[in-house]
């Protein structure tokens, strides 16, 4: 659904386990790694796409996790002039979203990236809170940076350490469990054995 300013509606989802690390997801066929997002569509509340966009994106139910808060408002991003379709209408020129704050309630193994007709992500990681802000295109940065600071209050302040955990659309774990790197950070890492920026 696209408002009268030309922005589509929108939810945000940041997944966070016990440890207060949160989930980063790999496009599919693309090297961009992002939190799970998705439409609102025109008879829905945004609650209740979070919970649509949660079960076709990562398998999960609403029993399944916890939702801890949202942001108190929308936060808008505009789309960089190549990416706008100036040929569709409505025009979109931009995404506003409300952000939620998950806790998983459920198991790793639970989170399926390959149940809807057209998955979005081939594979996930655990990471620190704030690595995102490292890696997320930059026309998102902000957004994700107002949001990411809002919700900080639910999750653990004394979370420091990340676990790179890559996992497929199968779910089945990429790296063995005696390789995965369990680090101190004083900025955010990856390895350099998947391929990814540092």
């Amino acid at each position: 659904m696209i408002d009268t300013d030309g922005y589509r509606m929108n939810v945000g989802i940041i997944l966070t386990n016990q440890q207060g690390q949160v989930l980063w997801a790999k496009r599919i066929g693309q090297d961009a790694w992002q939190f799970p997002q998705g439409g609102i569509k025109a008879h829905e509340t945004p609650k209740r796409a979070l919970f649509r966009e949660l079960h076709e994106e990562l398998g999960l139910t609403a029993k399944q996790v916890q939702v801890l808060g949202a942001t108190r408002g929308w936060l808008r991003y505009r789309l960089p002039e190549h990416l706008i379709r100036y040929h569709q209408q409505p025009l979109c020129i931009g995404q506003k979203q409300v952000w939620y704050m998950l806790r998983l309630l459920a198991n790793n193994r639970d989170i399926q990236l390959n149940l809807s007709k057209e998955p979005e992500f081939e594979e996930w990681l655990w990471v620190d809170y704030w690595y995102p802000l490292t890696e997320v295109v930059y026309f998102k940065k902000r957004v994700y940076e107002i949001a990411l600071k809002e919700l900080q209050t639910f999750v653990s302040p004394s979370s420091k350490k990340i676990i790179l955990r890559p996992v497929s659309s199968n779910n089945s774990p990429t790296l063995s469990p005696p390789s995965l790197p369990v680090r101190e950070l004083n900025k955010p890492t990856r390895p350099k054995s998947l391929g990814l920026k540092s």
